[in-house]
């Protein structure tokens, strides 16, 4: 690889209600429209977790069914990236096609309270992304991978594992926020629940982390990275 190129909820039945609760929690990776926080996990003086009394309206408690997060690379990071001399792979299970990164979902859950709730985030949970990620290789053999991605679509962020050469420099770190101005509808397919639309933006950590390892400070703040599609099963 040579170039760098992702209201009602109805309860008619079980299937229903869990393709609900998961296209809510994908939305509020999604809704905002310019900004990285969205109306799921703004925090107010009522802001809380959920109380055992608690019950959500809807819940996804395995998401391993799959499929995968995609991300169409913007070719405004393809030249970033280039400018670096940087060479992109894929790690693990991910693979590249076509300009586009896909990332398989390998679990999580979602549980879904609603706006008129007094719960915030009002959507909690994680998309989980085990074993896959993808690699930058600097000319001088530097190779920082981003892998085990991790979706919380209460904080529409995105966090994931960095190593450096083989040795971990961050577990869990924070990577991308994920804007939704120019979110599409959802839709199905079969029982697939589809969100795209969603853009990828560099987190300043991470940001700041990739400055440091390739020594430059090419790597802006909020940069798009590209736009995604999340791909979930929800049977």
């Amino acid at each position: 690889m040579n170039a760098f190129t992702r209201k009602n909820i109805t309860k008619t039945t079980l299937g229903l209600v869990a393709s609900g609760a998961l296209l809510f929690s994908l939305a509020a990776c999604s809704m905002d429209s310019g900004t990285s926080t969205d109306t799921s996990s703004s925090s107010s003086s009522s802001s809380s977790e959920p109380s055992a009394a608690s019950t959500p309206a809807a819940s996804i408690a395995d998401l391993s069914n799959g499929v995968d997060t995609q991300v169409a690379v913007d070719a405004s990071f393809v030249d970033a990236i280039t400018s670096l001399g940087l060479t992109p792979g894929v790690v693990g299970t991910a693979t590249f096609t076509d300009g586009t990164f896909a990332f398989p979902i390998t679990g999580g859950n979602v549980d879904y309270y609603g706006p008129d709730s007094d719960v915030r985030p009002y959507v909690q949970g994680e998309i989980d992304h085990d074993g896959s990620g993808l690699s930058l290789t600097s000319a001088d053999g530097t190779v920082v991978e981003l892998t085990d991605f991790r979706i919380d679509p209460g904080e529409s962020k995105l966090y994931g594992t960095v190593t450096a050469n083989g040795t971990v420099a961050a577990e869990d770190a924070y990577l991308f926020n994920l804007w939704g101005g120019t979110l599409k509808p959802i839709q199905m397919e079969g029982s697939n629940a589809v969100l795209e639309g969603t853009t990828v933006h560099i987190s300043p950590d991470a940001a700041s982390l990739l400055n440091q390892t390739f020594k430059t400070d090419a790597v802006q703040d909020e940069m798009l990275v590209g736009v995604a599609k999340i791909t979930a099963a929800t049977e």
